[in-house]
C-alpha cells in the first residue's frame, strides 16, 4: 500500500469516478471517495458500483454532499489530501430545464467547496476537475475539432453555463491562491457501468425490451463518443502532470472521431444483435448539433491516444448490460 496521502475522488459512485478510483487503486494509490448517491438516476446502479470496492482496504467511502463545505474541508484537512479528482456534479442537459437549482448547488456551490478545501490544504499539489464539451455551445463540425482557445461564451443550456462558470471560478482561485488546477472538457463518455440517462444506454434498454427508440434531432446530430477506459487514461495522465503554480489549465478529453447519431444506432444494433424501431423527433432545448474534440494538447502533455473504437466499445457495453441486468438473448 502506498504511504503517500490518499487521493480524493468526488463522485466515486458515478460512472467516471468509479472507473478512476479503480484505476488509482490498481496502481497502488489509496483513495477516499465521496458521493451523495442521489436519485437523479437509479441509486441501485450507484450502490452496485460502490459494491465493487468491497474488501479494498485502501478505499474508503464517505456519503457526503460536496456542497457541504465544512465537511469537505475537514475531510481534506484530516486526511492530509494533496491531490483531488473532482468529478461529482449534477449532470444532464435536459434535466437542467426541470430542476435548475440542483445545478446551482451541486455544480457551483460544490465546485467552490472543493476549491476552498484545496486552497487551505497543506502542501496541496493538484486539483483535476470535470468540465464539459457543452461549454462550446451549438456549432457546426469543421476543421480539426473544438479547441481549448475557441470562444465559449454562448452556452445553450444551464448545465453548460455552470460548467463554464466553474472554469472561470477556478481561474480566479489559481490566480489568487496559486495551487495548480486542470479542467477537463469531457466529450460523451460511454461504456460498461455507464449512466442510464445517456442515449446509448436508454437505446439498449428499449431495443432489448422490443420498444421503439426516440431519435432526437431527426438523427442529424453527431457526438465524439469516448470509451471509459480511454477517458480514465487521460484523467490519470493529467493528474500526474500538474501545471505550474498559479495556472488553471483547460484540456479537451475525447476520442477526436465524431460519429453521427444514426451511425451510432446502427453500430449499437450490431452489438446487440437486434434492430431498433425508430421514432424521429426534433432537437430538444439545450441540445447541441455536434461535438468534436481537438485533443492535441492532452496528447502532447501525456501521450493520450484513444484506443477503443465505437464498435468494440458498444460491444463491451452490450455484454456488460446483459450480464448486469440478467438479460438473456
Amino acid at each position: 500500500m502506498s504511504d503517500t496521502p490518499p487521493i480524493l475522488v468526488t463522485g466515486a459512485a458515478g460512472f467516471i469516478g468509479h472507473a478512476v478510483s479503480h484505476r488509482l487503486l490498481e496502481r497502488g494509490e489509496r483513495v477516499i471517495g465521496i458521493d451523495i448517491v442521489n436519485d437523479y438516476y437509479d441509486p441501485a446502479l450507484k450502490e452496485a458500483r460502490l459494491s465493487t470496492f468491497n474488501g479494498r482496504a485502501e478505499f474508503r467511502f464517505h456519503r457526503m454532499d460536496i456542497a457541504d463545505a465544512p465537511a469537505v474541508g475537514a475531510l481534506v484537512r484530516e486526511n492530509g489530501i494533496r491531490r483531488i479528482v473532482h468529478l461529482a456534479a449534477q449532470a444532464g442537459v435536459r434535466y437542467s430545464l426541470e430542476n435548475p437549482f440542483a445545478y446551482e448547488r451541486s455544480n457551483l456551490a460544490g465546485h467552490l467547496s472543493l476549491l476552498e478545501a484545496s486552497r487551505h490544504a497543506e502542501g496541496f499539489e493538484h486539483l483535476v476537475y470535470a468540465s464539459s464539451s457543452s461549454v462550446y455551445g451549438d456549432r457546426p463540425l469543421e476543421g480539426q475539432g473544438f479547441r481549448e482557445d475557441d470562444q465559449v461564451d454562448r452556452p445553450v443550456s444551464l448545465y453548460a453555463a455552470t460548467k463554464r462558470s466553474c472554469e472561470l471560478i477556478s481561474h480566479s482561485y489559481a490566480s489568487l491562491y496559486g495551487f495548480p488546477q486542470t479542467g477537463l472538457r469531457f466529450f460523451t463518455v460511454y461504456g460498461p457501468w455507464g449512466r442510464p440517462d445517456m442515449a446509448y444506454f436508454g437505446f439498449t434498454q428499449k431495443i432489448l425490451r422490443g420498444e421503439p427508440i426516440e431519435v432526437y434531432g431527426e438523427g442529424r446530430m453527431a457526438r465524439d463518443f469516448t470509451y471509459i477506459d480511454d477517458i480514465v487514461d487521460g484523467i490519470v495522465g493529467a493528474l500526474d502532470n500538474p501545471p505550474p503554480r498559479g495556472e488553471n489549465r483547460i484540456l479537451n478529453i475525447g476520442d477526436s472521431h465524431p460519429v453521427g447519431l444514426m451511425e451510432m444506432i446502427e453500430t449499437l444494433e450490431a452489438a446487440i444483435g437486434r434492430k431498433a424501431e425508430k421514432i424521429m423527433r426534433p432537437m430538444q432545448p439545450g441540445d447541441v448539433t455536434a461535438t468534436y474534440a481537438d485533443i492535441s494538447k492532452l496528447h502532447a502533455l501525456t501521450g493520450y491516444k484513444p484506443k477503443v473504437r465505437l464498435a468494440e466499445g458498444l460491444h463491451r457495453f452490450a455484454d456488460w448490460y446483459r450480464d448486469f441486468y440478467g438479460v438473456v438473448g
